[in-house]
Order: structure tokens, then C-alpha cells, then sequence
């Protein structure tokens, strides 16, 4: 009996030690999801709870790197400083919550984690997804969201990014070598699939097949990358703009050019690829 109420004691230590959440995140969180409980959006769309979620984050600061904690691969959770992509997740995982009734500090781990891992299991650093086409890949396969490109006129995207297994220097954790070799094996996974995209100079032929929080990922026409940049969309003026964690402006923000524009301004930017999200 004694060493099972050991056990039951340590046991919220060892689920803590899983998680790096800072103090001033957890209040957010709690703040946000006692606020979504009281709102009456779980019958509506999830592309409409998503925008909003995803409104009330404007303002927040961009902060790069906040998954690169070092040691074992743990789940981040950051609401005070967000990239595009830890942005993206954030909102994606409280919409999911919101409209399945889960509103716990728990479930909000659970989701998470379904969503950054592959297969949604965090089984070390290789397990997180690091290029985005493959977590767009690999959260279709999971029924969060579905890559519309293709169906809204998208094109071939020749995709064969190798960046990470040609650069691990700047990636601290890949000083291990396993690591690389499974890095290496996702990359020829990602090459071995049929990508879209829709070229930026076609884009506003098929711009009303957009819905405001449709999911955007603006690819690069670098060989080894992948995608650039992530965001949502939004309609505004009849035009779609781009609601994302803005490196250039140090915060997340509504693009005050329409995306087409954005597009056009960034030389190496090619296009983008679309993503509606399902209900959970």
C-alpha cells in the first residue's frame, strides 16, 4: 500500500516533466479555455471558431525557436511568444477542443501532441514534424485537416526538401546521428509523395475558392525547403489577406497587403498550398 501512494504521488511530477509550459502560458491557457467554455460557438463551424481563436491572439509577440529546449524531446507549450507554425497549432488545438467540449489543461496537451507528432506520438525529436508539408501530409492522414489544392486547380509541386540532413549544424539535437538518419528517411517520405501548389501568379483566378481559416502554406522556390511561411486566411475588402505570426513585424497581425501582394513582393516565395480543417 505504501509504495502505491509513492507511486500516485510522483506520478503528477513525471506527466509535469513531459510538458514545459511557463507559468504565465498556463494562465493564458486557463484564461482562454474557461473563456471558450462560455462561448456559444461549439455548433458552429470550426473554420469559424478558428478565426476566432485565432483574432484573439493578434498582438501576441513572435518568438522564433521556442520548441528547441534541448535534452529529451518534451511538448512546448508557449501562448506568450509564437512562430507561424507553434501559432497555427495553438489555434488548431483549442478550435478542436472548443468544438469537442474538452476544455482542460490535460486535453489541451493531448491535442497538441496529436498534432506536432508524427502519428501523433511524440517518440523523440525525429517523431516531431519539421518540414510542414509533412505535417500537412500527416495530419490529413489523421482527420484534423484536408490539403484542398489540388481541388481548388493546384499543380505538381516538385517537393524534395533535404535541408535539415544537409545542415544539422544548425539543428543542436542533430549531433546525434541516429537522429539524422531518421530525419534523412522523412525527407525521402516526403519526396515519394505528390504535392500541389498553387503558383503565385495564378492566384487570383482561384483566390474565391479561399474561405476565411482555411489554413495557407506559401511555398518556396528553394530546392531544399519546402514551405516558407504558414498562416490563416481571412477575407477582408472582398480580398483574401494573410492572419499569421509575422517575423517582419514581430507579432501576430493581419497582413495589410492582400496575400497576392505578399506573394509577389517575395522573390523566392512561389506559391502557396490550402488546407481546410475537419470537424473533430
Amino acid at each position: 500500500m505504501r509504495l502505491i501512494v509513492l507511486l500516485l504521488f510522483f506520478l503528477p511530477l513525471v506527466a509535469a516533466g513531459q510538458t514545459i509550459c511557463s507559468k504565465e502560458s498556463r494562465d493564458r491557457l486557463d484564461s482562454t479555455l474557461l473563456a471558450l467554455s462560455k462561448l456559444q460557438v461549439a455548433q458552429k463551424p470550426i473554420q469559424e471558431v478558428a478565426l476566432t481563436i485565432a483574432t484573439s491572439f493578434l498582438n501576441t509577440p513572435y518568438v522564433e525557436k521556442t520548441l528547441e529546449v534541448g535534452g529529451d524531446e518534451r511538448l512546448v507549450i508557449n501562448l506568450m511568444g509564437l512562430d507561424c507554425t507553434t501559432y497555427l497549432e495553438s489555434v488548431i488545438t483549442l478550435a478542436r477542443m472548443t468544438k469537442l467540449g474538452r476544455f482542460t489543461f490535460e486535453y489541451y496537451e493531448k491535442e497538441l501532441e496529436f498534432l506536432r507528432y508524427r502519428n501523433g506520438k511524440r517518440e523523440g525529436y525525429p517523431s516531431r514534424l519539421h518540414y510542414f508539408s509533412d505535417w500537412i501530409y500527416n495530419n490529413q492522414q489523421k482527420g484534423i485537416l484536408k490539403d484542398i489544392t489540388a481541388d481548388i486547380g493546384g499543380v505538381v509541386y516538385e517537393n524534395a526538401p533535404s535541408f535539415m540532413s544537409q545542415n544539422p549544424k544548425y539543428y543542436p539535437q542533430l549531433t546525434n546521428a541516429e537522429f539524422i538518419d531518421h530525419i534523412k528517411k522523412s525527407e525521402a517520405e516526403i519526396k515519394s509523395r505528390t504535392y500541389h501548389y498553387l503558383p503565385k501568379e495564378t492566384l487570383e483566378s482561384h483566390e474565391g475558392q479561399i474561405k476565411s481559416g482555411d489554413l495557407i502554406a506559401i511555398t518556396i522556390s528553394t530546392s531544399n525547403l519546402d514551405i516558407s511561411h504558414v498562416g490563416i486566411a481571412i477575407e477582408q475588402n472582398g480580398t483574401i489577406h494573410l492572419l499569421h505570426a509575422s517575423l517582419d513585424h514581430k507579432k501576430v497581425e493581419i497582413s495589410q497587403k492582400p496575400l497576392r501582394d505578399l506573394l509577389m513582393g517575395h522573390k523566392s516565395q512561389s506559391g502557396i498550398m490550402v488546407c481546410r480543417l475537419t470537424e473533430p
